[in-house]
């Protein structure tokens, strides 16, 4: 995937005709269900590849809570969140972002704990996966969510050529406001992706795993009850140190994804290539 390119231009004429300026999130999001296209049973790679139109792909997770509490934010990226994100890593010299959109639930309570987009690079593209998330608005009282989830597709179902030909990380983002989930059992890694070789694992194997790939990064929402709780604060800087970040209000997410990304990026590049945006294959650091 990843074909197409970003226009903020393109995109706000069709925000604009397709109402996504007015309608609310109900009017958006309008799955009642997970949609057959994410469905993670049988779940097929997710490819981020370089092409001629975009020849130093950057692959991209961002992974979205879509419990009760968290349904904001998926609502404030189509608003103006995203076109925000994309531009900004674009007007840092990195032409070639592709975005793949997950949706994380609960796999304890929910019936879509975990929703799979494709890596994309035109505005239409992104915006058609973020969109066809259901906002189940589930989770339950167990103390967590599945934000695991993330970091067992993006290091068992992604190949991304920024990595496999130059070394370079991608980045994943989860997005919420509770803790995560001790372990991801056999059990219901089977149910949800359907036969194969599984075992049980914990969530800081699972985060290990995506670290092979992705600069993985946890952006806490502090604005909401759970979000403010400092004991889930205090859980995640043991799970990321220094790449927990906190949003005090969603609005914050734009920044705190846009910066994180072009900062990364530009301390792989030489002084002189970073000023271009420009970071050949022979100046990766590994």
């Amino acid at each position: 995937m990843g074909h197409g390119s970003y226009s903020t231009v393109a995109r706000s004429l069709r925000a604009t005709a397709v109402g996504y300026d007015t309608q609310s999130a109900q009017e958006i999001f309008k799955q009642k269900d997970i949609n057959n296209a994410m469905t993670p049973f049988g779940l097929e790679i997710r490819e981020s590849r370089d092409s001629v139109e975009h020849p130093n792909s950057l692959a991209i997770i961002i992974a979205l809570d879509v419990t009760g509490s968290m349904g904001s934010v998926p609502y404030y990226l189509v608003k103006e969140g995203l076109p925000t994100i994309v531009q900004m890593i674009i007007d840092a010299g990195f032409p070639d972002p592709q975005i793949l959109f997950l949706g994380i639930g609960d796999h304890e309570c929910d019936r879509a704990p975990i929703q799979v987009g494709q890596f994309e690079s035109s505005d239409e593209l992104m915006d058609k996966w973020l969109t066809t998330i259901w906002l189940e608005g589930g989770g339950g009282g167990n103390l967590g969510e599945s934000y695991h989830l993330a970091w067992y597709v993006g290091a068992n179902y992604t190949d991304i050529d920024c990595f496999k030909k130059r070394g370079q990380k991608g980045f994943l983002f989860t997005i919420g406001d509770e803790p995560v989930l001790s372990s991801l059992p056999i059990g219901a890694i089977k149910s949800m992706f359907g036969p194969g070789q599984y075992a049980t694992y914990s969530a800081e194997a699972l985060l290990d795993a995506a670290a092979e790939l992705y600069h993985t990064y946890h952006i806490h929402i502090k604005s909401t009850r759970s979000g403010q709780r400092q004991t889930v604060i205090d859980g995640w800087h043991q799970l990321f140190s220094d790449n927990l970040l906190i949003a005090n209000h969603k609005e914050d997410v734009i920044a705190l994804i846009a910066k994180t990304v072009v900062d990364n990026v530009v301390q792989m590049a030489t002084p002189v290539e970073a000023q271009k945006g420009i970071i050949p294959e022979e100046e990766i650091i590994l």
